[in-house]
């Protein structure tokens, strides 16, 4: 069977998009089926695609030679938010409705297909029936790499001694550093475990911060990454694909606001209790709003109260429901 899975990522993009589609490679292969992926990317995404059959170039402005790519194909899958319309409703046609198209905020007119939304709060989207559509949305569909799959139970402790901060692969406003400042100066006993993305502006600010009670974790690949969650009480994010990483791993989170597709995804996770929400990246009392959530995190009862939430909504199980459908 021929699959292609379409997506972009990288410097300017991020890369919770190709974190999904990877998660829905690695479900296909273990059906036995290989797809290809095809990413519209850059270099910065090399690392992530070690044991993957993949194709870079760019799909979207190159949209002639992608139809002559995937002419023969059977089944499809678009995750983008740049794709039009018009492509979505021809490779719909090409595969006769034989398409898996993922949504965050209902963002256009789709085809015949399947819709999938992974985001807790997607019923709330109000999507039109269709009866040429099948939805697939909530938590149940959340696509996490096999290495978020299954995971050994988080050790909560007493006191709260460490934090991490990740904001993606890219952290185009430069939280990174200016979160750590606040760490270091306002929190010195805590240690600080911080996530370094390939695409990151601030790194020399970053490491003229360091001291004994920061590490460094460069390009951090998705087992890195979970170990970082698993020793960590809390975790300081941006409200995308990572969030739902830590939600699987029951890692207690205090969310900032970066993009306007993060912000129902972040009050929704506040709503179910799993996170804090201190509020978008530029607001003028973020760091005070901050300081409040950090106060709420240091209850051993409130981080064991919002770790098993998180668990419990998260069971990562998401891919291979998603990709069960290619049979369906």
């Amino acid at each position: 069977m021929k699959i292609f899975i379409l997506t972009e990522g990288g410097r300017d993009i991020g890369f919770g998009h190709l974190a999904r589609c990877i998660s829905l490679y690695q479900g296909f292969k273990a059906m036995g089926i290989t797809p290809e992926l095809i990413v519209s990317g850059d270099d910065t995404i090399f690392d992530l695609l070690k044991g993957i059959k993949y194709r870079i170039f760019n799909w979207l402005r190159e949209k002639n030679e992608l139809l002559k790519r995937i002419k023969d194909v059977d089944f499809a899958v678009i995750d983008s938010y740049l794709a039009g319309k018009s492509l979505y409703y021809k490779i719909s046609e090409m595969t006769d409705g034989k398409i898996i198209m993922i949504d965050d905020y209902n963002r256009i007119k789709y085809p015949k297909g399947i819709v999938v939304n992974p985001s807790i709060c997607s019923t709330m989207l109000n999507y039109p029936d269709n009866k040429d559509i099948r939805y697939l949305l909530g938590k149940n569909y959340v696509m996490l790499r096999k290495e978020f799959q299954a995971v050994s139970a988080k050790v909560i402790n007493e006191t709260l001694k460490t934090v991490m901060i990740t904001f993606g692969g890219e952290d185009r406003f430069c939280l990174t550093s200016k979160v750590l400042h606040f760490l270091n100066k306002n929190y010195p006993e805590l240690i600080k475990n911080v996530f370094i993305g390939k695409a990151y502006q601030d790194i020399r600010q970053i490491e003229e911060m360091k001291n004994d009670k920061v590490n460094l974790i460069y390009y951090p690949d998705a087992e890195t990454a979970k170990k970082a969650m698993l020793v960590s009480d809390i975790a300081i994010s941006s409200g995308g694909q990572t969030l739902c990483e830590l939600a699987r791993i029951g890692t207690p989170t205090i969310g900032i606001c970066c993009a306007q597709n993060q912000q129902q995804n972040l009050e929704c996770w506040r709503d179910t209790s799993f996170a804090e929400y201190a509020g978008w990246y530029n607001d003028r009392n973020i760091f005070f709003k901050l300081k409040h959530s950090i106060k709420s995190l240091k209850s051993y009862r409130s981080r064991l109260k919002s770790s098993r939430i998180g668990r419990n909504i998260i069971d990562g199980k998401g891919p291979h429901r998603v990709c069960s459908f290619l049979s369906n």
